[in-house]
């Protein structure tokens, strides 16, 4: 029997902190790299995690939290 080649997709995603109208904080939320490389750059995750938490919004009952502002996390130091 011939052995199948594993075939391995590695996604990477960028991460962003989120701070919402009401002083809430959500970090290190994941957004797609691909959805990053057109001529938007980063003004496309806001659009992305809102639309996230619409779907969460939606499967819990609440109403979604608007948000205030998003910003890349700080890249994490390998030490």
């Amino acid at each position: 029997m011939a052995r199948r080649d594993k075939v391995r997709h590695v996604a990477e995603f960028t991460m962003f902190d989120v701070v919402y109208e009401d002083g809430a904080r959500s970090s290190n939320r994941k957004v797609p790299s691909a959805e990053l490389a057109g001529f938007d750059g980063d003004a496309v995750a806001k659009p992305y995690i809102e639309a996230q938490d619409r779907k969460i919004a939606e499967m819990s009952g609440r109403p979604p939290n608007p948000i205030k502002s998003v910003t890349r996390s700080r890249a994490r130091s390998s030490s």
